[in-house]
């Protein structure tokens, strides 16, 4: 690019070539200045607005001050609401963990008034020496997402140690701990003894209750009929199966109630006390056996005194 500069003091013209760097350098520089320049006047404008009296520049203030204050304004209510459905999520939550905890506790033996779940818990303590400060949004949310996640984490564990108590409450319905025979007194233990046909001392596989003909007979534990009917030996006999190769024997009924594949469940009755099959009066001959062997049912029931 070429300059031909003509004066009359010059006593002939004068020409200035500019190479394509130098141009570009110039219309950089004029550039930069023009923005600086701008800045400038906006910055100046700005901050004199209010002593230069203008209503424009009033007016064009507060329009920007209005924009801003109402994009701040939609930030708050976003994260607001955003918060607030946290917040909802949290508590209904910790309503969920608060009944779950009730009821475990209730299941452990404790009152739940010990826990006082309805109440928040206290803190205190003494002043930090370390400086406090105010939590930021972000922060904030951190520390909500935080605590989401262990909400999550502790609900699941509850949950899973609500089902093993579960689990071993159905276990214990299963072992057999209630009477069969409901004020019965035993007139014969497990073990060895004197025949009361023979006279000879043979082992005695059971336990005897002694009751009227025609009492209730209830099982001791919850479980399926696996037998039920007349034996040579036993006379009326009724055998449960409780699972983990525990079973009961009911023998010498007057009369059996349940039939093979039929659920009792604890407590249930399942017959009537007699003196069939081998037997020298009205009584419950009551066995319990582990995978066919016998053992001591004093082991397993609640026993008066």
């Amino acid at each position: 690019m070429n300059i031909i500069l003509v004066s009359g003091k010059l006593n002939k013209a004068r020409t200035i070539t500019l190479a394509p760097p130098q141009l570009w350098f110039a219309t950089a520089l004029l550039l930069a200045l023009v923005v600086a320049l701008a800045f400038g006047l906006q910055y100046a404008t700005l901050r004199y607005a209010e002593k230069l009296g203008s209503p424009f520049l009033n007016t064009l203030i507060a329009s920007v001050q209005q924009k801003q204050n109402a994009r701040m304004e939609t930030y708050v209510r976003e994260n607001l609401d955003a918060m607030a459905t946290k917040l909802g999520e949290m508590q209904a939550r910790l309503l969920r963990l608060d009944t779950l905890g009730e009821r475990l506790a209730k299941g452990a033996g404790f009152k739940p008034q010990d826990f006082m779940f309805d109440r928040p818990p206290a803190q205190g303590g003494a002043v930090s020496s370390l400086p406090a400060y105010e939590m930021s949004m972000p922060e904030l949310n951190q520390q909500l997402d935080q605590l989401n996640q262990q909400l999550d984490d502790r609900g699941e564990k509850l949950s899973i140690l609500d089902s093993l108590m579960i689990f071993d409450s159905a276990k214990k319905k299963l072992v057999p701990t209630n009477l069969p025979v409901q004020g019965g007194w035993y007139s014969s233990n497990f073990g060895w003894r004197i025949d009361p046909f023979t006279g000879l001392r043979a082992f005695h596989e059971g336990m005897d209750f002694m009751a009227d003909t025609g009492e209730p007979v209830h099982a001791a534990a919850g479980g399926v009929v696996v037998y039920s009917d007349l034996h040579p030996q036993y006379g009326n006999m009724v055998e449960i199966d409780h699972g983990n190769g525990l079973s009961t024997r009911y023998a010498h009924l007057s009369k059996r109630e349940v039939k093979v594949g039929d659920v009792v469940l604890v407590g249930g009755e399942i017959g009537k006390v007699g003196s069939t099959g081998r037997a020298t009066g009205p009584h419950l001959h009551f066995e319990v056996r582990q995978n066919g062997a016998p053992l001591n049912p004093a082991r397993f029931l609640k026993l008066p005194g």
